[in-house]
């Protein structure tokens, strides 16, 4: 591969992130959307979508969780 195809990456671009803060920060979000279930709507069609985005968020944590548990991912990243 030709060193004009490579792309350019900023070096804290190829740095991880923090793990524990991007759960906290998922979790606390999901929290924070199911606390919309109490506002000023009427209907269910909102409800389905508030609840629905938190379980995608709570399943991301977990299916993670699992995945570097189990050695399918690597801890560095």
């Amino acid at each position: 591969m030709a060193a004009e195809e490579q792309p350019v990456y900023a070096p804290d671009q190829l740095k991880p992130g923090n793990r524990k803060w991007a759960r906290i920060g998922a979790i606390g979000s999901a929290v924070v959307i199911l606390l919309y279930l109490w506002g000023n709507h009427e209907g269910n069609t909102e409800n389905v979508f508030l609840v629905l985005t938190a379980l995608a968020l709570l399943a991301t944590v977990a299916v993670d969780a699992v995945l570097r548990r189990n050695g399918l991912k690597p801890n560095d990243q």
